[in-house]
């Protein structure tokens, strides 16, 4: 599988249950939400404005999409966990199972972050992304069309110690 082909096969709306565990606190947390992925355009001002940001050549992006979601966490809940970003693939033109993924907001930071990905021979997405002050690693795979799994770590920034790990199931939901 491509960058391309695992784009494709993300695009829907998902029903997700995350399970967390944040070392730091010792605390456990579930959380239930929904997610849309959607395709964009090369030529949307976002794809093209995070392209210059990072001064990458929008010809070398492939297959950009938003992700938004919304959700509820029991650790929290007098306040709905909700974003949206915009991501944009860049494969790597030697190894194109490689490459890095553009986000205007970040995963263990809501900051714009570029990370690295990897799809592996058994067709798993992983993304590993530095902060500032954090450092996260993602696996992203697919059971059946319409179930995946991701894992996530968030490490301190030196990579030395796990500061929270978690593990979603997501199933696509017939369209609104």
């Amino acid at each position: 599988m491509d960058i391309t082909e695992f784009v494709a096969r993300s695009i829907g709306h998902w029903r997700s249950q995350r399970s967390a565990h944040h070392l730091a606190f010792g605390h456990f947390e579930a959380i239930q939400s929904e997610i849309d992925i959607v395709a964009l355009s090369i030529a949307d001002p976002a794809v093209l404005a995070l392209c210059k940001a990072y001064e990458v050549d929008p010809e070398s992006a492939v297959s950009p999409f938003r992700m938004s979601w919304e959700g509820q966490s029991d650790w929290d809940d007098s306040e709905a966990v909700k974003g949206t970003c915009v991501l944009v693939p860049v494969p790597d033109p030697v190894q194109p199972n490689r490459g890095k993924l553009l986000r205007d907001q970040g995963y263990a930071e809501t900051i714009a972050a570029a990370g690295d990905y990897t799809l592996t021979e058994d067709d798993t997405f992983v993304l590993v992304t530095a902060y500032d002050r954090a450092a996260a690693e993602e696996k992203i795979w697919f059971v059946n069309p319409d179930v995946r799994c991701r894992v996530s770590l968030i490490k301190t920034s030196a990579g030395t110690g796990v500061v929270t790990a978690s593990f979603s199931s997501e199933i696509r939901q017939s369209p609104r």
